[in-house]
């Protein structure tokens, strides 16, 4: 329950963002800072700072998700990790079963890291991989090679932290004669409990967008993209994975618990450079530059750039996009149920009974028009 002159609630989801990377991979767009020395102690206080404000304005809640992204929050190193898990401890309790998602590149996994992230309380990763190619991952500018992916996927296990996902990057340009089914099955054979693919997109203001400007790269067509897609599909189910949100497959009991109350629509708390949060009827993000965010924070300001407040036609869209990217689709209305019977009929939705109820959800197939399906239900006569 909230108190008088707090204007959250009691969140029981925190993220944290971490900017800080070694280099920038040519395909990102997300806010980082490419520091050669990671400023430990500097964003730690930060960080501090800002849940101290935060905390001014809502009640406290055990947590029951942390995660930790960024940027390449292993920069960090054990001793920032663990610096940073106590600061957070102070501030607000840990569920005694919370999920602590700790997001690595393969470099950074060594035994010796992983025993220590393993001793301060982090409970699963969240690695890095891209691509099993090496030859791709030059093109992405990352810093591993593919064997040594292998290797820190076994460093992880052996150390303690079987529970990690892995991320796969699909629909590279055709140019790089990338083989997406070595990829999948060379991730499956790790035996990961997680695996999340992601189609690269390519953002004007990254380096890759400036290549392809110039004319150096040529994106991969719609029908390549949407193949990969349907390809990792049957290749992970038929491996034992449930595809249970557009871009995430879990083995039985081993959803990634954080991100899922993204999609179910509960309130979290953001904190660190460009980090958003969501109290139920408000959306809030933050400065998005480091540099900026610390200066506002070191000043005593609340580091905030801007806000959202949901009106009636935003929860309708955000009920229909979010309710239709997992695989627990939907309830819909009478009404709603006659206009989509074309998405039936053309394979994009099914019908399936959970817990009594019959819902609608999207297929493989329907996945691939999120979007539109989304954009045309919260169209419907019935939300005007």
């Amino acid at each position: 329950m909230n108190h008088p002159g707090q204007d959250g609630p009691a969140y029981r989801h925190l993220y944290v963002h971490v900017p800080f990377c070694a280099r920038r991979c040519s395909y990102c767009d997300f806010s980082i800072a490419v520091r050669r020395q990671v400023p430990v102690d500097a964003f730690v206080r930060a960080v501090e700072k800002e849940l101290t404000v935060r905390r001014q304005r809502q009640a406290t809640e055990a947590l029951e998700t942390l995660y930790f992204g960024g940027g390449t929050p292993s920069l960090l190193g054990v001793e920032g990790i663990r610096r940073l898990l106590d600061v957070i401890r102070r501030d607000r309790p840990l569920a005694i079963n919370a999920e602590i998602t700790l997001e690595a590149n393969p470099e950074d996994i060594t035994a010796s890291a992983v025993r220590g992230w393993r001793d301060a309380g982090i409970t699963r990763l969240s690695i890095g991989v891209q691509s099993f190619d090496d030859a791709v991952l030059r093109w992405m500018h990352r810093v591993h090679d593919a064997a040594s992916a292998e290797r820190a996927v076994r460093t992880a296990r052996d150390g303690g932290l079987g529970a990690f996902s892995l991320d796969l990057i699909f629909a590279v340009p055709d140019v790089l004669a990338r083989d997406w089914t070595r990829d999948l099955d060379m991730a499956t054979s790790l035996n990961p409990d997680h695996i999340s693919l992601y189609g690269l997109t390519v953002e004007p203001h990254t380096p890759l967008g400036r290549r392809r400007a110039r004319g150096m790269v040529v994106e991969t067509t719609e029908e390549r993209y949407e193949a990969e897609f349907l390809e990792a599909h049957r290749r992970l189910s038929t491996s034992g994975f449930e595809h249970y949100e557009v871009s995430n497959f879990a083995r039985a009991g081993r959803r990634a618990i954080h991100n899922s109350a993204y999609w179910s629509g509960a309130a979290y708390l953001g904190v660190g450079p460009s980090a958003h949060g969501f109290t139920g009827a408000e959306r809030r993000w933050n400065i998005a530059a480091y540099a900026a965010w610390q200066a506002a924070l070191d000043a005593g300001q609340d580091p905030i750039e801007g806000r959202e407040v949901l009106t009636a036609e935003n929860r309708d869209a955000e009920r229909a996009y979010l309710g239709l990217r997992t695989s627990d689709g939907m309830e819909l209305s009478p009404g709603e149920s006659a206009i989509v019977a074309p998405w039936v009929e053309a394979g994009w939705l099914e019908w399936v009974e959970m817990a009594g109820k019959r819902r609608a959800r999207c297929t493989p197939e329907g996945w691939l028009r999120l979007d539109r399906l989304a954009a045309d239900l919260t169209a419907l006569p019935s939300h005007s």
